[in-house]
This record gives C-alpha cells, structure tokens and sequence, in this order.
C-alpha cells in the first residue's frame, strides 16, 4: 500500500506533532486513568489487576514511543552506519520495571500508583515472563540490545515472534512435566506490529535459468509456496539517556488467510489450511527436531528470521539509495548470534543477485564485508547440520548458492594447501556420507569478515580445535568477546536495595560504567560497612524463601549457606555432580560426622529440553533426593534440598540477589561462557566452579583466595580421557563408595527400581564425556573450604563485597564496547533534542 502523501498546503505538524508527555506524577496518573477506562473499559468494579497492569504499561510505553520516534529521526538525519543483531532468541523477560528505570521514573511511578492505590509490586508480577529463548543465548541477546541503547548505538534486533515461548514446566511426582507457554494469551501492550513492512518469504518451488536483456544468466526461484513475515516492534530504552531503539520480531503469516470458496464447499478444515501452515512457522520456539517434519520446521524458522531481516534492511537501503551498493557495505553489519541464522550468507547473496542484479563477485564481497559470526558452543553436535536433500526441497536456489560459495571456497584452500585431500574434506561445507549436510557453521565462518567466542578460553579452543583449520587459513578473522550482563536488570532493578546502599557509597555512576565497583574494595574491611551488607544479604534471603514458599512449604534458616545452581539441565553443565555431593552431606549426617557443621540449602532449577532422556533423569533423581532429605527428622535444619520449579529470567530476578554460593561446575572446556556465573558476582556470591569458560576471567579479577576453584583443567581433561576409569576412581574414594553404593542400593528409589540405573551406567562408564566421577573429590574438598569460609561470617561478608567489586569487567556495555570498537565499528549517536 503506498504511503499516504500530505498535501503541500498542509503542514505535516499539523497531525504529526504532539506535546511532550509529562514525566510527573499527574501525568502518570491521568494516562493510567484514560486507558483504564476508556481503551480498556474498565471502572472500579474491576477486580482483576491485569488491566491496571496494562493501563500503566500503556502510559510507559507512550513515553517510550515518544523517545523512538526521536532515536529513528536521529539515526536518520545522522545518515551513520547500523548493525543488525540477528537471533532465534531473545530471553526478554518481563518490560514494566525495566522501562521504568531506563526512563527515570521508578520514584515517579510509585507515588502515582500509591495515589491510586496500587502496589508496584503487584504490578509487576502481573506481567508475564516473555520467554522467548532457553537460556544464556538468548537473555545475552536481551542484555546486548539494552546496552546497544544505552551506549547509543543504531543497533536494531531481529528475531522470532514465538506465539508459544519455552515450555513452562511442572514438577509432577519428581518429573518434569512441559505445559505450554502461551505468553501472548492476553496480548503484548509493549509491541506495535507494523504491517506496512512485511515482507514475503519464498520456500520450495524450483529455479530457472534465463538471459536478460544485457545477456547476463539470471536464475529465478518460481512456484514457491510462499508465506508472510509480519514484524511487531517493540522498544527498547537506553538507560535515561532518550535513546530507544528497535527489536523487531516476524511473525509468519499466509499470504491468503482464508479460501471463502472451499469454506462454502463444506471444507471447513481445508479453507484455513495455508493459515495454519504458515503460522506453524513461528508458533512454538525450538520444535522437537528428532523428525523430518521438525527438522523441516526448524530450518523454515531459520530461513524465515534470515529472509525476513535482509529483506527489511535492503527495502531500507533502496528507498533512500536506489540500486546502488556501493555502499552497502560500509553502512551496514550484521551479527550473527550463533549459528542458528547462518543461512543469511546465502541469503544475503540471493538479494543481490537474483533480486537486485548484482554480479556475483560483487554480491560476494559485500556479504564477506558485511557479515560477521559468534559461536556460543564447543560441542559439535550443537552445530547445526541439514540435509542436502532438506535444503533441496525447502531452498533450492539457497543450495545452488552454498554450492558455488563452496566450489570457489575449496579452490582457495587447494591454491593453499595443493594435493591435500584431507584438509579439503574437513572444511568443505558440504559434508559427505551417507547422506550429504550443510555444515552451517562454516558457511558462517567462509561468509564474514569476523568470528569470535565469549570468553576467552572458549576463543582459543575454537582456534586450536573446532575451528582450527579456519584458523589457520584465516587468522585475523578470528577474536574473543568475553560475554557480560546489564548491570540495571542484574544488579540495580532486581536487587534495588543493594543497588543503594552501592550508589549511597560510590555514587550511581557504577550504573553505566560497572568498573567503579572497584571503589567498594576499599569498604571491603569497613565494620559498619560490611554490618549493613550483611543486612542487606540476607533481606535479599528471605524474599528469596517467600518466593520459593510458593511452590515448596518448606521451613529454611536464613542463616544456613544458601547453595544455588540454575541453569539448562545439560549433562555437561553436571547437576548431577552437585547431587552427589548433597548425597554425600546426607551420608555424613547419617553416620553423626556433623562436627563444625555449616547448614546448607541446596537450590537447583533449570529445564530439560523435552526430548533429552537423560537431564530429565537428573531432575527426576534432584527431586527423589530432596524428598527423602527434606522429611528426614535426623536432618532438621542441617541440610535441605529443593528444585525450583520453571525457572526463567523473572525467577532469576528473585534467585540472584539471595544466593551466597554460586555453582558453576562444568566440565572444563566445556562451557563456552556463562553469563549466571557473573550475575551472580555481581550480587556478591562468590563461586565454586572449573576453570571453564568465563569462570577463568572472573578468577582473574577477583583473585584466587576469593573464588573456590575445583577439579581438571581442559587439557587434564583430554589427557585423561585415554585411561579413565571410574570405577576405579570409586573403588578408592570411601566417601564417593558410599554415594554410589547408596544410589545402587535405590535409596532414593525404593519404589521405582531401576529408574536411575542409566545415570548410574553413565557415571561409572569409561566413555562418560563430562567424566563427573574423575572431580567428585576435588569437588568434595572445595565444598569443605566453602563451609569453612562461611563460618566466618566477617571474612565471607569481605569475599562477598570484594566479588561485587571485581564484576566491573562483566558488563554488557564492556562487552557491547568491544563488539564496536573492533566489529562494527558504529559512531554512536544522541537522541536528545
């Protein structure tokens, strides 16, 4: 639809132009009013806090959109170059308190809300959790465009509108249960879909090949079932500096929703098929790809965020400069998070050529210039692989394309290395078998200028052995972006008690810049300091169980070591280590070896991806042991353990701030970074963990008498794994006899015989990757260290506050500094009048 255009004698001000919205209490209170009873409707019989929720989120909204609007023309105007950060997940959590502190109006908005007689509390537990990711992938994403907005750059974020987000799950008689996650089920007042921009996604078909009229050989891409990709943008606030930028999410659509004709036939079913076809694209986030019909699904998401977002910003490119690229290039980057949108290399190839008549080299040097690629994983099975005959069907001019990129790409590596067959097997995109995949991951590494890790350990084991023959081939493309979190949803908007007594004593500059906690070490002795950290810790504490006693009645002593591990349940992350070590205090209680005893909760959470047999096990296997333990009189306060039911960023928000010990156990060279680990430091827990991931740079920083290091490096690890031998290892460990003996025995099971019996075999098997029995003892031996510490509650109070003070370097806007300065090279921009 063409844009309407203003007549010349009518001032586009005229109808475009409104007054600031006032940032006062009244203000507030009279929008809340307005939408709360004329757009909802609502009077004071209401008795459902939602519409008060959605009438005071549309009042903040409204003074976000009134910044957008200024951030867009300030882009505009500034003519600078953008970056597009292209995700599958974007972990966003909930927006109301997060749009309130970026915007300066938290003091603001509680007095309007204490004026009209609402808590903010309420309100904002009201909001559901947008749970569009799994876990670390995609909260970084959410973290990484806030400080985007904060440090002012044009920084856009596309991703998926999932109508179901992941699974919220249920723990029924110690299993976990998946129920879906209809997050949008009352709508999304945040968003604005902006059908103006949809774009058409091609899939199927065939493709022909012509000569135009400059004799030139095109191909076409013709009789594809084609669908609709909707954006709904929502805003994204800098903090408190008017800057607002975009996340634009697709939402798939049918191009014909509805055939009246076959509805009139009779066939119901058959008249809204397309629709539903369509929608199913973007319906559920990760669907089960253990199927050719997942695996199919999967790939059209992909494809779709790719086509989608390219599609968006060269629409964007040709209204303003015509067919020229020229300069496509040096105005524009896109980032790659993870491997998931990697099919945008061919993609961004396919626009070029087919649809903008571009020559191959040129189409060719301007995506090499233009993308740039992070991996977030060292396991190679995370990388994704589909089938030629897959791609075949669903994108066979994508797969004419990744074929000539790999002819042209092998003639460079056999001009390299001649007659070495081997090497050209191992970097080929396509790889052979049986059956013929598309390695994605190298497409993403031949087709960008940049490929980094997120921390530095998981960087270099990317150039000396997943990615090492690209290395080789191509040093300078490769570098480390330690990962990091925003410090105003991980310190100062879910632990605002703490947030002020910091900003009381350093000031609140630590907010944009994180690094002046440094000042907080020279408090780290201060008696009256350390007093009211220790208050502030525990009050922390205590909403921490009122938060818990709303799944789980149990009675905890505040003043017992609050133990935490929340993360996906994965075998290489090894919950199942820290269950054995909470069997192994179990057994010392039972035998009265309680001797200087430090009681101890225990918290794990995570979820099982649905399909994964053996993380749901181990849930299984938390939950059976916390049930015997916690109805155990011999036990009493001594230990307690307890699984928190579907975590997600919002239980986060109320996890973080109460934990004293932070577990970060992976198998080491496993874990490419972690971002727990420094939300938690950030909150003044201090961490047991590997030298793993960015648990070596957060050592670094606080140094080694402040953190609790345990277990094999990454090169003990490969070293070992030729002679490993667990059994062995059990055999000689008393401690570790009798926690095995004790799961063997089916104490934990007595009526349910044999379902633990695969993680028993996985633990005692000479093959077992995550090689949990080769650390039990080391691990045993910290967790002694850690209760020692804790009983000196002076020196844990100096640990904590110094863990605190060392998190500067783990910021976001650290991180997201780097990613400019070195990749995308943007010149920030202000938005303020």
């Amino acid at each position: 639809m063409p844009k309407r255009q203003f007549k010349k004698s009518q001032p586009k001000n005229d109808i475009t132009k409104l007054p600031d919205l006032g940032m006062d209490t009244n203000g507030l209170k009279d929008d809340f009013k307005r939408y709360y009873g004329h757009r909802l409707g609502r009077d004071e019989n209401c008795c459902s806090l939602h519409y008060a929720y959605e009438a005071f989120s549309l009042a903040i909204s409204d003074r976000l959109v009134e910044r957008w609007k200024k951030t867009y023309n300030a882009y505009k105007q500034a003519d600078s170059k953008s970056a597009y950060y292209l995700s599958m997940e974007f972990l966003m959590g909930r927006t109301l308190s997060n749009a309130m502190l970026n915007l300066g109006v938290n003091d603001t908005a509680k007095s309007a809300l204490y004026e009209l007689g609402l808590e903010m509390e309420e309100l904002v537990e009201n909001e559901p959790d947008a749970g569009l990711g799994n876990g670390g992938l995609g909260r970084l994403a959410a973290c990484f465009i806030d400080s985007c907005a904060t440090l002012q750059l044009p920084v856009t974020g596309y991703g998926l509108r999932y109508e179901y987000g992941m699974f919220t799950q249920l723990i029924v008689s110690g299993e976990q249960v998946e129920k879906p996650d209809h997050w949008l089920r009352n709508g999304n007042v945040w968003e604005i879909e902006r059908l103006e921009y949809k774009q058409r996604i091609k899939f199927g078909g065939r493709t022909e090949v012509h000569i135009d009229e400059f004799g030139k050989k095109r191909v076409t891409w013709v009789d594809t079932h084609d669908v609709l990709a909707v954006p709904f943008d929502t805003p994204i606030p800098g903090y408190q500096n008017g800057t607002v930028n975009t996340l634009r999410l697709w939402k798939a659509t049918a191009t014909e929703e509805f055939n009246l004709d076959e509805f009139n036939a009779g066939d119901y079913a058959e008249s809204v098929a397309a629709k539903n076809t369509a929608e199913n694209i973007t319906m559920v986030l990760y669907p089960n790809d253990a199927n050719e019909n997942g695996k199919a699904l999967r790939l059209k998401q992909q494809y779709l965020l790719a086509s989608a977002s390219l599609q968006d910003v060269i629409e964007k490119w040709v209204g303003r400069h015509g067919n020229d690229f020229s300069e496509f290039a040096a105005k524009n980057c896109f980032q790659l998070n993870d491997t998931h949108p990697s099919i945008a290399v061919a993609e961004l190839m396919r626009l070029l050529i087919d649809e903008h008549g571009l020559e191959w080299y040129e189409a060719w040097l301007i995506t090499r210039e233009t993308m740039a690629y992070t991996n977030h994983t060292l396991l190679p099975e995370a990388l994704e692989r589909w089938s030629v005959s897959l791609f075949r069907s669903l994108l066979p001019r994508l797969l004419e394309i990744i074929f000539q990129i790999n002819a042209d790409f092998l003639t460079e590596v056999s001009a390299r290395w001649p007659g070495d067959v081997d090497r050209l097997a191992r970097m080929s995109l396509i790889e052979e078998g049986h059956e013929q995949h598309v390695r994605m991951a190298y497409l993403a590494i031949v087709g960008s200028f940049s490929v980094n890790g997120v921390a530095e350990l998981h960087s270099k084991l990317l150039q000396q052995g997943l990615f090492r023959d690209f290395y080789e081939l191509w040093p300078e493309k490769f570098n480390n972006k330690t990962n990091g979190v925003t410090p105003r949803r991980w310190l100062a908007s879910c632990n605002p008690e703490l947030a002020e007594l910091i900003t009381e004593t350093i000031g609140d500059g630590w907010l944009t810049d994180l690094t002046q906690l440094k000042k907080l070490e020279k408090f780290a002795d201060d008696k009256k300091f350390q007093k009211r950290w220790q208050q502030v810790r525990l009050n922390a504490k205590k909403r921490l169980v009122d938060f818990k006693k709303v799944e789980h009645d149990i009675d905890i002593n505040l003043d017992a070591l609050f133990d935490v591990q929340v993360k996906r349940i994965h075998e290489y992350k090894r919950q199942l280590l820290n269950v054995l070590h909470v069997i192994h205090l179990y057994d010392r209680i039972k035998r009265g070896d309680t001797a200087n005893w430090t009681n101890r909760c225990v918290l794990i959470g995570g979820k099982a991806a649905p399909g994964y047999f053996m993380a749901k096990r181990i849930i299984k296997l938390v939950n059976n042991v916390a049930d015997v333990i916690n109805n155990d009189p011999a036990v009493g306060d001594k230990l307690k353990l307890v699984f928190l039911p579907n975590y997600r960023v919002s239980a986060m928000e109320k996890i973080c701030p109460g934990t004293d010990l932070s577990e970060q156990i992976s198998t080491a060279g496993k874990e490419a970074s972690g971002t727990g680990n420094m939300k938690f430091m950030m909150n003044g827990s201090l961490t047991i963990g590997t030298l793993d991931g960015a648990n070596i740079e957060i050592r670094e920083e606080v140094g080694d008498e402040n953190f609790f290091l345990f277990g094999l490096t990454e090169q003990e690890v490969e070293a070992r794994r030729h002679n490993y031998d667990p059994v062995a290892i059990i055999e000689s460990d008393e401690d570790l006899k009798r926690v095995m003996n004790l799961l063997e025995l089916k104490y934990f099971n007595s009526f349910e015989p044999e379902i633990f019996d695969p993680i028993i075999a996985s633990l005692k098997s000479p093959h077992d990757p995550w090689m949990t029995i080769a650390d039990f003892r080391s691990f045993i031996d910290a967790q002694r260290r850690v209760d020692k510490a804790y009983q000196d509650k002076e020196h844990w109070t100096r640990m904590s506050i110094l863990n605190c003070a060392a998190s500067g370097k783990f910021s976001t806007d650290r991180t997201i500094a780097d990613y400019n300065n070195e990749i995308w090279k943007l010149t920030p921009v202000s938005a303020k009048d």
